[in-house]
């Protein structure tokens, strides 16, 4: 695993040992951020079941200002510090230890609006659908985020999940990828 591009490109990312995650291959990443817009003008990234924070990582080094990494699993999360350290990100990462509703309900006292959310859970743990709906209604969402789903392609998700408004699905073997665009403006 590397960052494909931005500054950091070339980096190599450690992988967590094991088989307890399931990191975003090279090419999977590259075709997330060929759906959202390959490089960013600032804002806030949350990658949410970060396994290495790859995508996370990702996302800084192609002009996001800032990244906040969740890993609930111990050895994934010295993993995720190991990467944004080799990457000399820290200054522009925050990390916490903590399940994703946890993580999510912390977050939103901080009245931070988060411009692209990363959601790769556990396939079999998936809450895809649930954590979309608690983003929105806690207000953590800009107007115009994305939010990239990564999960299994046995699971199907609705065309809208309030203002999020599916923009494209992909598969690639068994994972498949589901992009949302967060629109405030009503659609006929």
């Amino acid at each position: 695993m590397r960052v494909i591009a931005g500054e950091h490109r070339g980096r190599r990312l450690a992988a967590v040992p094991g088989k307890g995650t399931r990191p975003t291959t090279d090419k999977v990443k590259e075709s997330i951020f060929n759906m959202i817009g390959p490089y960013f003008d600032g804002g806030w990234a949350l990658d949410l079941y970060a396994g290495t924070g790859g995508l996370g990582i990702e996302a800084l080094s192609r002009g996001a200002d800032r990244a906040v990494f969740v890993e609930r699993d111990q050895k994934a999360f010295a993993v995720v510090k190991e990467n944004v350290s080799t990457c000399r990100l820290d200054d522009y990462a925050e990390l916490y230890r903590m399940d994703a509703e946890r993580a999510i309900r912390t977050l939103s006292t901080r009245n931070q609006k988060f411009d692209l959310v990363f959601l790769d859970p556990p396939y079999a743990q998936q809450k895809i659908v649930e954590e979309i709906e608690m983003l929105q209604e806690l207000g953590m969402l800009a107007d115009g985020a994305w939010i990239v789903a990564e999960h299994d392609i046995a699971d199907s998700f609705p065309d809208a999940i309030g203002h999020c408004v599916k923009d494209r699905a992909a598969k690639y073997g068994d994972t498949a990828v589901t992009v949302y665009y967060y629109d405030l403006e009503p659609h006929a």
